[in-house]
């Protein structure tokens, strides 16, 4: 029996996140690019010929940071650490995007990426709010619209590549449940689906993490912002 569809997504966002190094907490802090009060875009990155610049790299970040109901990524300065790990998830994002689009594969649906542009209208506070948001980093309604684009074809292309490998089987639940007697007052049965999404979930998280480094290692990618490691060298 398969896990449920929805855990993918999830733990899509799972794995996303610790590409972001897990920093839930914003730090308040100069903000990376500011110079004597003001502010210099540059080329952060060049994936597969590609330019992503600075303000990109910190516009997808605050996405993904109020996506996961991090609200104070709105407004205060992103550190050095959150950028690192939003653009290695920008790489990823890219280059699997890239991926499905020389295979004329994964499209995203007008409803659903609708859908989403409306979850995170009401997550940053309703219309007024998301105006607000876009003005400050001088993006438009069709460039956040593209950034929730990208990201929900990832998650297919990625869910596509590990979910198979993610399924646990009725030995994995048995034993698991065995192991744990302490942990599961109710008899295996009544148990059983909540220790299957458990596994799954873990696994899919693990799974998504290593395919994610590899979708890296294999794309022309050049990293140039000072906070990142090559440029550091």
């Amino acid at each position: 029996m398969a896990a449920p569809r929805r855990a993918g997504a999830g733990t899509f966002w799972l794995a996303g996140w610790l590409l972001l190094l897990a920093a839930p907490v914003v730090r308040a802090q100069t903000p990376v690019g500011e110079v004597q009060g003001r502010v210099v875009d540059r080329v952060v990155a060049i994936i597969e010929g590609r330019v992503l610049t600075q303000s990109e790299l910190e516009f997808e970040a605050r996405v993904a940071l109020v996506q996961r109901g991090g609200l104070q990524a709105l407004e205060v300065p992103l550190d050095e650490e959150l950028l690192r790990g939003a653009l290695e998830l920008a790489i990823s994002q890219r280059v699997q995007v890239l991926n499905a689009d020389r295979l004329q594969a994964f499209p995203a649906e007008p409803a659903e990426v609708d859908a989403r542009l409306e979850a995170f209208r009401l997550r940053v506070g309703g219309s007024q709010a998301l105006e607000r948001f876009l003005g400050r980093a001088d993006v438009g309604l069709e460039g956040l619209k593209a950034v929730l684009t990208r990201g929900l074809r990832a998650e297919r292309v990625l869910d596509s590549r590990i979910r198979l490998r993610a399924q646990v089987g009725e030995t994995e639940i048995r034993r698991f449940y065995e192991q744990h007697p302490g942990d599961f007052p109710a008899d295996y049965e009544t148990v059983r689906e909540s220790i299957r999404e458990k596994l799954f979930r873990e696994r899919y998280a693990a799974l998504a993490v290593e395919e994610l480094a590899q979708v890296r290692a294999s794309a022309q990618v050049r990293r140039v912002a000072p906070f990142t490691r090559e440029a550091k060298r």
